[in-house]
């Protein structure tokens, strides 16, 4: 059996298909095929408020060809989400009719839902009781805390505060203080706080560190990546440290938001799970159509 998840943020949208597996009475999945397509539709949302002509053109093309590959796969449920580069668009509701009209389904998920979703991965589960947790998750438009402490959800808020809105001069000084001041006094008095950072920037950093997925990046690893990164122009970034042309700018932001959120929190770990917001979609329908009337496989 298979289920397929399509995310589309506001850099890039993705389809994920994944082969369910039993194991007793225990389902999990495993990545059958990944596809990423960098539209940045947050360039024209968060300065214009709306998708332009052209990149509507573009995601529906995109989102009907992930239709076509869900169909060769066979795949038996899926899910679609937008987030924040569609949550600010004015012209959102007409593409989701127009996505509807081919047969596709696409909801556009807050802040708070995307984070409980990314949550269905598990990430919860692995969680030591004595230890207290920032989770942080960077977009393109949208970066989500929330404060793990003796595995219960203490606090969380969402910013409008992501890497193509930085790139594109459309973050606001309000808008990082305000999240300073909030990690500062979610975080006060907290001992073993450690951060865990999803997204695709944290995922490369972590990649970049040579890190295994189970050994955490350190503030001044960060920090010391940042500092490296920065020395490349990004000409340079892409064609000789070989980073995406779409990946090769935003990490820089990223790079700025994860070590301001470190630095408030006095973080001086992150866990890097290597997991998004597709997995949690994959997760969460195995919850809603598998755990809650089994079948066997």
């Amino acid at each position: 059996m298979r289920y397929a998840a399509i995310d589309i943020g506001s850099n890039a949208v993705r389809l994920l298909i994944a082969d369910i597996i039993k194991n007793g009475e225990i389902y999990s999945f495993k990545k059958n095929t990944l596809i990423r397509v960098p539209l940045r539709l947050g360039d024209d949302a968060f300065i214009q408020n709306e998708i332009s002509e052209q990149k509507v053109e573009d995601l529906l093309k995109t989102m009907h060809a992930f239709k076509n590959l869900m169909d060769v796969y066979k795949v038996k449920a899926y899910k679609a989400c937008a987030t924040s580069a569609m949550r600010e668009a004015k012209n959102s509701g007409s593409i989701l009719k127009s996505a509807k009209d081919f047969g596709l389904d696409i909801n556009v998920i807050t802040g708070a839902e995307e984070a409980q979703i990314i949550f269905s991965t598990q990430i919860s589960q692995q969680l030591d009781v004595k230890k207290n947790y920032l989770f942080i998750d960077v977009g393109g438009g949208s970066t989500e805390l929330t404060l793990f402490s003796e595995k219960r959800i203490i606090a969380s808020k969402s910013f409008d505060l992501g890497t193509i809105r930085i790139l594109d001069n459309q973050d606001r000084e309000e808008t990082w203080e305000d999240m300073r001041e909030w990690v500062s006094k979610n975080t006060k008095g907290l001992k073993n706080l450690y951060g865990i950072g999803t997204g695709g920037n944290i995922n490369k950093l972590s990649r970049l560190s040579n890190s295994k997925e189970d050994k955490p990046l350190s503030y001044l690893k960060i920090k010391s990546l940042y500092e490296y990164l920065t020395s490349f122009s990004l000409k340079d970034r892409i064609n000789i440290l070989g980073l995406n042309a779409d990946r090769a700018d935003v990490i820089v932001p990223a790079c700025e938001i994860f070590l301001t959120i470190m630095k408030h929190g006095k973080i001086r770990q992150i866990q890097v799970p290597r997991v998004g917001l597709a997995d949690g979609m994959i997760q969460t329908l195995i919850q809603k159509n598998l755990e809650e009337s089994p079948i066997s496989l």
